[in-house]
């Protein structure tokens, strides 16, 4: 339910091999091929953000699926999207949640994103993450109202880990995902990444962010728990993966060195076991 997610459990392995991939595996059909678009484009938009060609190329090729979407919506889908055609007529797939997923790969675009203050934070979450949740829940077939709201806070959710799991990954590549009050409330004034990864003060950053996101993952689980068990599988999967993520990160703590946390593969198995099956 959010874009790194969504697309590969955090863009780094293959679709084969991701949590989403198991989450997704157990749809039927339709669903699971709609859902594979989503995927898909999530993909293919990342890769663009996430390239080290000229910001100028980026952002021309991020526009060009801008144009690509409006295409689909007004009845003449270019060659890449003529797939998701019978998607977006089955399951009411919006416009909209598709060009916000690219504005927010294009957050990262223009300039690396640094010590954004919390509301642009917020605002890239909602893009990268909830946004790609809004078209997954119609594809579930929830409720519109619950749909809605579990997109929007489990979205937070897995995307506010994503940010702790990755901080040094992140700085690697010239970015800092850590909002500003935060910083500024721990004692760091500065926004270089490698500078801010490395200050001991980082634990009283990330601190009230996990606990921001285990509030998103509650808000998720009642959500779920009072909806229908086979419409929200796939994103209960993908929330006890997440949420397993979230507690080996606290509990190794944010102290450098910080040793990548792994969910096991017997953790994943067990929580493929428990929901997925009907």
């Amino acid at each position: 339910m959010s874009v790194e997610a969504a697309a590969n459990a955090n863009y780094g392995s293959t679709a084969s091999g991701s949590s989403f991939y198991a989450a997704m595996r157990i749809l039927p059909r339709d669903q699971r091929e709609a859902m594979f678009q989503i995927y898909s484009f999530c993909r293919q938009v990342d890769d663009i953000a996430d390239s080290d060609g000229p910001r100028e190329e980026r952002l021309a090729a991020l526009q060009q699926w801008r144009d690509d979407i409006d295409a689909l919506y007004q009845g003449h889908p270019p060659p890449r999207l003529k797939d998701y055609v019978a998607s977006v007529k089955t399951f009411g797939l919006k416009r909209e949640d598709f060009l916000a997923i690219v504005d927010g790969m294009e957050m990262d675009v223009p300039q690396d994103i640094r010590a954004p203050d919390m509301a642009t934070l917020d605002l890239y979450c909602d893009r990268v993450a909830s946004a790609v949740g809004r078209l997954s829940v119609r594809v579930f077939g929830m409720p519109e109202e619950d749909g809605i709201l579990l997109a929007y806070h489990l979205g937070r959710a897995l995307q506010l880990t994503n940010i702790l799991r990755d901080i040094d990954e992140d700085a690697g590549l010239g970015r800092l995902y850590l909002p500003r009050e935060a910083l500024l409330h721990a004692g760091i004034t500065n926004n270089d990444p490698a500078r801010v990864t490395a200050d001991r003060a980082l634990p009283k950053v990330c601190a009230p962010l996990a606990e921001r996101a285990k509030v998103h993952f509650e808000k998720s689980d009642e959500i779920m728990n009072r909806n229908k068990r086979r419409a929200v599988r796939a994103p209960r999967i993908m929330s006890k993966y997440y949420h397993s993520i979230l507690d080996l990160l606290i509990a190794r703590g944010f102290t450098a060195p910080r040793e990548p946390v792994r969910v096991s593969k017997a953790a994943k198995i067990g929580i493929l076991l428990r929901y997925a099956i009907i």
